[in-house]
């Protein structure tokens, strides 16, 4: 069992930056897929990123395309989410996740999830 904590939010302006982080624990992180889900109050958890064990294949969800990369360091047990031009619609809780098997676009497809970290854009 992978046990995950997120970090990295916090307040930011629109279009700026952040850089959330995912550290895993356990020998078997580099064997997990991984992906990064949101929610928003009153909203469903919605795909933000995906990607492989080897961090060769990767998947976005069409809020994320072309401004959001999901990165992985293995050596460092940890999966990475740069968020670049941000909106205020990207304001949400991001949560972490390992995924099992099945869509990565899906959230029954994860199993082990972070605490999830506050994303807040102001216009």
């Amino acid at each position: 069992q992978v046990q995950l904590v997120e970090s990295g939010g916090g307040l930011v302006q629109a279009g700026g930056s952040l850089r959330l982080s995912c550290a895993a624990s356990g020998r078997t992180f580099s064997s997990y897929a991984m992906g990064w889900f949101r929610q928003a109050p009153g909203k469903e958890r919605e795909f933000v990123a995906g990607i492989n064990w080897t961090g060769r294949s990767t998947y976005y969800g069409d809020s994320a395309q072309g401004r959001f990369t999901i990165s992985r360091d293995n050596a460092k047990n940890t999966v990475y989410l740069q968020m670049n031009s941000l909106k205020p619609e990207d304001t949400a809780v991001y949560y972490c996740a390992a995924h099992l098997e099945g869509s990565y676009y899906k959230s029954s497809s994860y199993k082990s999830w972070g605490q999830g970290t506050q994303v807040t854009v102001s216009s």
